[in-house]
C-alpha cells in the first residue's frame, strides 16, 4: 500500500503566478540538492496504462486527456524525480506530488507519508535559493476553496481474482462513512465554498458518480483504473481517490489500516450482510455537511444509520473476521487498528471533541470555534478560511498542525528521528528497497525507473531493464547482500543475469 499526495501551492503577493512553473521550481530545487552526479534518472512511463478500466475495457486516449495536463515530462522541465527512499517526487496537474514508496503496513504508510511532508518543506526552502525566485508556500490540503480540488490517493495491492463487483458493493458504504474518522475538515460548503459553514471532509463535495475511471472530472467514489504496477495476472491495484490529505498521524493510520482490513475481508468473501446505501453520492456529501454527526443515511434494506453507526457496523464485522481468521495470533498492528477504531467511534458518538488529539477535522473545528467565540466570527469570515488553510502549511514554524504537535496536543504514531531517516532511506520489506538502494549506490548508471522496473545504462549496446513485478521481492532480505557485494551496476546486472 502507499499514498500519493498533491500539495497546494501559493506564492504570496503573486496571484497570477504560473502554478506549473512554481511547482517545477520546488521539485527541481529538491532534486538538485539530492542529486550526487549532476544527472538524474528519469521516470519510465513505458509500462503505464492509466486508461485501462477494471470493468474490462480501455478508454481511447484523446477524450480522457485533461487539456490542462502536460503532454510529457519535458513540459515540466524534467520535474520528475525518483528518490533514494523509493518515492517519486514530480509535478502532477500543476501541483508538486509526493508518491510514497510501497510499504506493507499502515504504520509505514504514516512514516513515509510524513517523510513526504518533510521533503516538501525542504524543497520549498531550497527553492528560495534560486536567484530571482519568490517564496513558495505548500499546503497538504485538498482544495483552494474556489472550485478546484487536488488529490490524496491511496493505493492497495489486491488479488486479481477478487470480483470487482464485490469490491464496489462492500467498499462504497465504507468510503461514504469513513470520513467521520479521516476527514480533514473544511470551512465552506459546496465545491466553491459559496455556502457558509464547516464540514468534515475536504473532498466530499467534489464527487459526482459512484463508479468510474476519471480522477479530475466526474470523480467517482470507486475508481476503476486498472494499472497494477505489478504482475497483472496476479494483482490489481485499487486506486482510491476519495480520501482527504491528513496531517494527523492517527487519522492516516486509521484511514489506511481500516481500509486494508475491509479489503482483506472482501478478498476472503467475508461479507454476508449488505450495507449498501441509497444514493451514496448524496449521502457522502450529507455526512460531510453535518459535523454534529447526527445525519441519518438510508440503507437499501430500509435501516437508517449515522455515519458513525455505519462505521461501527464495519468495525464489528472486522472484529469478528480477525477473531475468526487469527484468533489470539493477531499481529500487533491489526490489534492496535481495531482498538483505536473502536475507541474513536465510541467517543465520536458521545462527544466528538474528545477526539481532538487524533482526528484532523475535530482538531480544526476546535480551533475555529475558539476564534468564533473570541471574536464573534460568522462561518463566512475570511479569517476562518485563512485559519483553515494555515492548519495544512507544511512549514514547521507556520503550520497550525505542526505547532499543535510541538505543544504536545496531538497523538503521534512515529518518531521524528524515524521520519528524518525515511526522507532518504527506503522501506526494507518491499521492492522499494531495491529501487532506492540502486539509486543511492549507482546514481550515474540508473537511466530510468518506475514502480515495476529499474533500467541501467552500463555502457553496453542497449539499456538493461530489471523487472520488479513482484512487490515483495527486492527486499533487504532478498537482495541486500547482493547489493552490498556489487561495486558497480554492471556487477549487479551480471549477477542478476547469472553471469
Amino acid at each position: 500500500m502507499g499514498i500519493e499526495t498533491e500539495y497546494g501551492v501559493s506564492v504570496p503577493g503573486q496571484p497570477n503566478t504560473n502554478q506549473m512553473l512554481a511547482s517545477s521550481l520546488v521539485v527541481n530545487s529538491y532534486a538538485n540538492r539530492t542529486s550526487s552526479s549532476g544527472s538524474r534518472a528519469r521516470w519510465d512511463f513505458e509500462e503505464e496504462s492509466p486508461l485501462r478500466d477494471a470493468r474490462g475495457f480501455e478508454l481511447p486516449r484523446e477524450p480522457a486527456v485533461d487539456p490542462s495536463a502536460p503532454a510529457n515530462e519535458d513540459d515540466l522541465g524534467l520535474a520528475n524525480v525518483i528518490l533514494t527512499n523509493g518515492a517519486r517526487l514530480y509535478v502532477d496537474h500543476a501541483h508538486p506530488e509526493f508518491s510514497s514508496p510501497e510499504v506493507t503496513n499502515p504504520r509505514d504508510v504514516v512514516l513515509w507519508d510524513k517523510a513526504g511532508e518533510r521533503v516538501m518543506a525542504e524543497a520549498a526552502r531550497r527553492a528560495l535559493t534560486v536567484p530571482g525566485s519568490k517564496p513558495v508556500n505548500l499546503y497538504k490540503n485538498n482544495t483552494d476553496n474556489k472550485g478546484v480540488s487536488y488529490g490524496c490517493h491511496e493505493n492497495y495491492l489486491m488479488a486479481r481474482s477478487t470480483p470487482f463487483g464485490e469490491i464496489v458493493r462492500n467498499l462504497t458504504p465504507f468510503f461514504v462513512s469513513r470520513q467521520v474518522v479521516c476527514g480533514a475538515g473544511r470551512v465552506g460548503l459546496g465545491v466553491d465554498s459559496r455556502e457558509a459553514g464547516f464540514q468534515i471532509s475536504q473532498r466530499a463535495d467534489f464527487f459526482e458518480v459512484e463508479v468510474g475511471l476519471e480522477t479530475t472530472l466526474k470523480r467517482p467514489i470507486i475508481n476503476t483504473r486498472d494499472e497494477p504496477h505489478a504482475d497483472p495476472e496476479k494483482y490489481r491495484r485499487l486506486h482510491v481517490i476519495i480520501g482527504d490529505a491528513n496531517m494527523s498521524e492517527v487519522a492516516t493510520y486509521l484511514k489506511v489500516g481500516t481500509t486494508a482490513l475491509v479489503l482483506a475481508m472482501i478478498e476472503d468473501g467475508w461479507f454476508s450482510v449488505d450495507l449498501s446505501v441509497d444514493g451514496p453520492v448524496a449521502a457522502l456529501r450529507a455526512i460531510s455537511h453535518d459535523p454534529s454527526l447526527k445525519h441519518l443515511v438510508t440503507l437499501r434494506d430500509g435501516r437508517k444509520m449515522t455515519g458513525v453507526q455505519l462505521q461501527m457496523e464495519y468495525f464489528e464485522q472486522a472484529r469478528k473476521y480477525v477473531e475468526n481468521r487469527f484468533g489470539s495470533d493477531v499481529d500487533p498492528q491489526t490489534a492496535d487498528i481495531l482498538s483505536r477504531w473502536e475507541s474513536v467511534l465510541g467517543r465520536l458518538e458521545v462527544d466528538p471533541m474528545s477526539c481532538s488529539r487524533e482526528l484532523d477535522w475535530v482538531a480544526k473545528l476546535s480551533i475555529l470555534e475558539g476564534y468564533r467565540s473570541r471574536d464573534a466570527l460568522a462561518w463566512d469570515s475570511p479569517r476562518l478560511e485563512l485559519v483553515d488553510l494555515q492548519y495544512h502549511d507544511v512549514r514547521p514554524d507556520k503550520g497550525l498542525y505542526n505547532r499543535l504537535v510541538e505543544r504536545g496536543r496531538f497523538d503521534l504514531v512515529v518518531s521524528e528521528d524515524e521520519v528524518t531517516r525515511a526522507m532518504t532511506e527506503p522501506p526494507e520489506d518491499t521492492r522499494a528497497f531495491f529501487r532506492g538502494r540502486c539509486l543511492a549506490r549507482y546514481p550515474q548508471q540508473v537511466a530510468a525507473a518506475s514502480w515495476d522496473s529499474v533500467i541501467f545504462d552500463i555502457g553496453r549496446d542497449s539499456l538493461q531493464r530489471v523487472p520488479t513485478l513482484e512487490p515483495l521481492r527486492g527486499t533487504r532480505a532478498h537482495v541486500g547482500e547482493l547489493l552490498d557485494r556489487c561495486a558497480t551496476a554492471a556487477d549487479l546486472v551480471d549477477a542478476l543475469a547469472g553471469r
